[in-house]
């Protein structure tokens, strides 16, 4: 699963950085650009064409005070897979738990 990203700022240097090492990165997912250095460039999208294949509809570009709630909303999405993980783990958890003592094998508290 890519780590979602937002890239605080929509200016030259800012598209540079998503182009040398974002674009065609598989590993992450840039959700948003934040409009930090040029007026009135929120609402705006930074062009598929520029973006690559990973972007077809392009990357939004956000007003700056929307930060929080954007990463209120993929953090939120994420926290799912999170909470699946830990599920996994305790009943990975129990598992050994139960062999071990089927085994009479005494498990450390610790490892």
């Amino acid at each position: 699963m890519p780590v979602k990203t937002i890239i605080m700022g929509a200016a030259g240097r800012d598209f540079h950085n998503f182009n040398t090492f974002f674009r065609g990165n598989k590993d992450y997912e840039v959700v948003a650009f934040t409009a930090t250095q040029i007026p009135d460039i929120e609402g705006r999208v930074f062009p598929a064409e520029l973006a690559g294949a990973l972007y077809p509809k392009g990357i939004p570009i956000r007003a700056e005070e929307e930060l929080a709630d954007l990463i209120r909303k993929h953090q939120a999405e994420q926290a799912g897979v999170r909470e699946s993980r830990l599920r996994l783990v305790a009943a990975a958890r129990q598992t050994l738990a139960n062999a071990l003592r089927l085994l009479d094998i005494q498990a450390p508290e610790v490892m």
